[in-house]
């Protein structure tokens, strides 16, 4: 009997990941075929990625995630039906490789929803901010639209939730981290100021008031998402999403 895994393309897009992306493949040994797309890394990750022979890589200029992501999916000859689509720094964990091996779609699924956990240095933390994403899916009529600072698949059809969650383990530095957040931001406060207050979610409802929403984020993290249980790795999660939600603040704050 032939293994789902061998209809599944793994997807990667890169840059300057050299920190996370040997992890990342090391978990993908049952993949024949991965595709990775990279926006002209400086760093070490073009040696680290030739050190894995069933990697492909394509190098495109980055400018919008989901043009990235739907070059990847369009234009580098993948030859099976699904696609696992994961970030540099989505880490598959044993459980979840089992799960997805023993799959039997019927027609009417188009894709697979997993949750995650993630990781500070490395530690897996009790909850977090970071929401689920479609990581699986049929390629043939898959495609990516741009959604605020990142991008969502469009899928035309049901999609299920995977039981077990993929570990978000990024070990950039924190620089790196700051500046991320700077530009993202940047974005979601563009995208604030030109909605309506009838089409944001409660959270930009509540970040468009400007001033208590970094303070509102830090209690839910320790107490809500229970992070305050993980020591000092909880802490710094919690005090990361309060200084991002203080930097969306700032760009609000500009005219």
């Amino acid at each position: 009997m032939t293994s789902f895994l061998e209809n599944i393309t793994p997807v990667i897009l890169t840059f300057n990941e050299e920190k996370n992306i040997t992890r990342t493949l090391k978990a993908l040994s049952w993949a024949k075929d991965i595709v990775v797309v990279d926006s002209f890394s400086s760093d070490d990750t073009m040696r680290l990625l030739k050190e894995f022979k069933q990697v492909r890589v394509f190098q495109r200029s980055f400018d919008k995630h989901a043009i990235q992501w739907n070059f990847a999916l369009t234009e580098t000859a993948i030859n099976t039906d699904w696609v696992l689509a994961l970030d540099a720094d989505y880490i598959l964990q044993e459980n979840i490789s089992s799960e997805i091996e023993k799959l039997q779609p019927s027609k009417d699924i188009q894709g697979y929803e997993a949750s995650f956990l993630y990781c500070i240095e490395g530690h897996p933390l009790r909850g977090s901010l970071y929401p689920p994403v479609t990581v699986l899916f049929r390629r043939e009529k898959a495609r990516y639209i741009q959604d605020g600072h990142t991008q969502r698949i469009k899928l035309e059809g049901k999609t299920k939730k995977l039981e077990h969650k993929i570990y978000h383990d990024d070990r950039k530095p924190l620089s790196h981290w700051l500046q991320a957040q700077d530009k993202y931001m940047r974005l979601e406060a563009d995208i604030i100021r030109q909605s309506a207050w009838t089409q944001l979610s409660w959270p930009d409802k509540i970040r468009k008031l400007r001033f208590i929403s970094p303070f509102m984020v830090f209690i839910y993290c320790l107490f809500i998402k229970r992070t305050v249980f993980d020591g000092l790795y909880g802490w710094q999660y919690a005090y990361q999403r309060c200084v991002a939600e203080m930097i969306l603040m700032i760009h609000l704050l500009k005219k």
